[in-house]
């Protein structure tokens, strides 16, 4: 593995001090505008439960936490680095008993059925295996009417950004077309996109009937 391999690997499972660094790089720069913009898209109560999925470390927790100030936010990430950072993030939320971090794997989460009004993913699905059972877990763990939202830094569609699956291994874009699909197959409905081609973002919120 060369270099830049080795280093862009922490982007999928942050690990030891590079791992560490990583997982705080992601609460800050364009990661923070990013998420800004797809938070911009919800309306929330005030009571809410919400998941953040392969949460890095913690930033989006902490936004969530702002926009539900009576709710209570979880995060979950496989990385060990990553739960130690974003605990760290929100360790008042953590003692008020309003926020919880754990680690685990999407493909097989620690949450009973029903348990979230609303579960984001952001820049993350890219690394998700099987993802088709990952989307259908998602829909386990969210409650009917609730919503899942996921917000990715690329399109799907723009050459400078697919060149970073050469980069990272196991990583894969998708479309809005490909996750739309495979959201109403998992069984979510009213699929509601904002595609930003100019900006090469993408903003997919799904419900669970």
């Amino acid at each position: 593995m060369n270099l830049i391999r080795m280093i862009y690997a922490n982007a999928k499972r942050p690990d030891g001090l590079a791992g560490r660094l990583m997982a705080k790089r992601m609460n800050g720069g364009g990661h923070r505008r990013l998420a800004l913009w797809g938070l911009g898209h919800l309306q929330l109560g005030a009571k809410m439960r919400a998941a953040d999925l392969g949460c890095g470390g913690g930033g989006n927790i902490a936004r969530l936490l702002e926009m539900i100030p009576e709710g209570k936010v979880c995060g979950l990430d496989y990385s060990a680095e990553s739960v130690r950072t974003a605990r760290e993030t929100n360790r008042k939320a953590i003692r008020e008993g309003r926020c919880m971090v754990v680690r685990g794997n999407v493909r097989q989460m620690p949450f009973p059925d029903s348990a979230f009004d609303l579960v984001t993913a952001f820049e993350t699905i890219y690394f998700w295996p099987e993802i088709e059972h990952c989307f259908r877990e998602v829909w386990r763990i969210t409650k009917r009417g609730g919503r899942f939202m996921i917000v990715n830094e690329s399109d799907g569609k723009n050459d400078a950004s697919l060149r970073w699956t050469n980069i990272i291994d196991g990583m894969r874009i998708y479309t809005a077309e490909e996750l739309e699909r495979m959201l109403v197959k998992a069984g979510f409905s009213d699929i509601v996109v904002d595609d930003d081609e100019e900006g090469d973002r993408l903003c997919v919120i799904a419900r669970r009937p």
